[in-house]
């Protein structure tokens, strides 16, 4: 028990690190190819691999009392902190009036509202077989770019781009991270990742393909080409995406509890971030050279925002739970 859980922690740890480093290393892409190479490799398993767990860990969906727990745990959070996001953009950027859309998620909160939504998205689907559940899924998924009204707004076209991903995570049993974490898998997710990784020097796309947020027609004239590329995406994100959890290391380690707070280190890294990125305090590491620097800046970050203080700290404003001030500022009777 202890191993299974230790994996998916461990895997949790390195996904919020890649998060993490992704963002960081944003402001560089276009000036540097080898930015722009890691960036999309990045992206294509990064967060899938994520909703490939969050789908895992939603067997629990039809249980009393679920819905409105994982409400409380996503859409609470999801408007306090679209809430501080819409200050901070209006007040401190000076950008429009627009970013105080509660409806239109900032920076990574998409993710929020599309978790919600795909346990919802449980219910219908697990009245059907799980063949039919992802024929549909999918079907809806390459469907969805063909309609310019569904967009980041609500987070509509994520949440139904990768819903396939969660249905097929709830789908996975432990036997299959059993089966993907044994040496000969590895060896070939190995192989796999890496022929991913250098192909991506001379394959030309569009990286916000990979963001799944957007309708056909902001790459062009939509066609019947289109269903293509992504059913192409989604073949590589989920062989990338199980190559990716197939290297993770299944026993306990120093971080593996840090992957028990990936969640605080997802709401709040962004802040950190866009004041770097506002101050230009990175600015100067955007050579090939500082790849290093930048992924210690990025292993920190995540580190500290790991840590038991920074929960006991902030769960206040993203679990609702005051424990910490109630026991350091006690009320007197």
């Amino acid at each position: 028990m202890k191993n299974r859980l230790s994996y998916f922690d461990n895997a949790k740890f390195f996904l919020i690190f890649l998060v993490v480093f992704g963002h960081i290393i944003r402001p560089f892409i276009d000036e540097s190819n080898i930015m722009m190479t890691i960036y999309k490799f990045v992206y294509t398993f990064h967060m899938p691999a994520f909703i490939l767990i969050s789908g895992y860990f939603a067997k629990g969906f039809n249980k009393k009392g679920y819905v409105s727990k994982i409400a409380k745990k996503l859409i609470l959070p999801y408007l306090i902190f679209q809430g501080i996001y819409s200050v901070y953009y209006f007040v401190i950027e000076k950008q429009g009036a627009s970013v105080l859309d509660p409806l239109d998620p900032h920076w990574s909160l998409w993710f929020l509202v599309s978790l919600f939504y795909w346990n919802v998205f449980l219910f219908g689907a697990t009245k059907l077989s799980a063949k039919w559940a992802l024929f549909i899924a999918f079907s809806l998924g390459i469907a969805v770019g063909y309609f310019d009204g569904v967009s980041n707004y609500l987070s509509l076209s994520r949440t139904f781009v990768f819903f396939p991903l969660f249905l097929i995570g709830f789908y996975l049993k432990k036997e299959h991270f059993d089966m993907i974490t044994r040496r000969n898998v590895r060896t070939v997710a190995v192989i796999l990742l890496s022929v991913t990784f250098i192909s991506y020097f001379y394959l030309d796309f569009d990286y916000e393909w990979l963001f799944g947020s957007k309708p056909y027609s902001q790459f062009g004239e939509p066609s019947i080409l289109n269903a293509f590329i992504r059913i192409g995406f989604y073949t590589l994100t989920l062989i990338t995406s199980l190559s990716f959890l197939a290297l993770v290391p299944t026993n306990y380690a120093f971080y593996t509890e840090w992957g028990t707070r990936t969640f605080y280190v997802y709401l709040l890294h962004g802040f950190i971030i866009q004041y770097l990125r506002s101050s230009d305090a990175i600015g100067w590491l955007g050579d090939y050279q500082s790849i290093a620097l930048l992924t210690f800046l990025a292993i920190l970050l995540t580190a500290v925002l790991s840590t038991r203080v920074v929960k006991e700290l902030t769960s206040p404003f993203i679990e609702l739970k005051p424990s910490f001030y109630l026991k350091a500022f006690p009320m007197n009777k």
